[in-house]
């Protein structure tokens, strides 16, 4: 996986439903650069992908492209401090990226330039207002790490 510059250290956690026992991996950004500043990229937009599971993760076919997406995304986000990877969660039939940016018109501009040339992904994108990035300091204030 390709991951943005200004993160400097990735970290694991993992979510286990009490009835089912199916698990949510969450991928995220645990120490950014010091020198970045989250002010510069106001707006959060989170890639949802809804997939069918018998265990709650994606199969391979399906796993293989979520890869593609994020790494030919990052191809185009990454270099110029456009936007950042902040969290990705897999689980209960669902993946979702969580990134920062500086422009939502521009990050869906970028977004259709990198995957102009490919098949068409089952994605929803949601975008809101979070200057403060409140919603990846909640996640993180929430989670404990996963020992190595």
């Amino acid at each position: 996986m390709a991951f943005d510059s200004d993160v400097q250290m990735w970290a694991t956690a993992i979510s286990t439903n009490a009835n089912s026992g199916r698990k949510i991996i969450f991928r995220y950004a645990k120490q950014l650069s010091a020198t970045f500043d989250r002010g510069s990229q106001p707006i959060r937009i989170i890639i949802v992908w809804k997939y069918q599971s018998v265990n709650g993760m994606p199969n391979a076919e399906d796993h293989d492209r979520m890869n593609l997406l994020e790494d030919t995304l990052q191809s185009v986000l990454n270099g110029d401090r456009f936007a950042t990877l902040a969290l990705i969660s897999t689980g209960e039939d669902l993946r979702e990226w969580t990134y920062y940016s500086r422009s939502e018109d521009e990050f869906i501009e970028r977004l259709n330039h990198a995957f102009a040339d490919m098949p068409k992904f089952p994605i929803e994108i949601h975008t809101a207002c979070d200057p403060s990035w409140e919603v990846y300091e909640k996640f993180k204030a929430g989670v404990s790490e996963v020992a190595s």
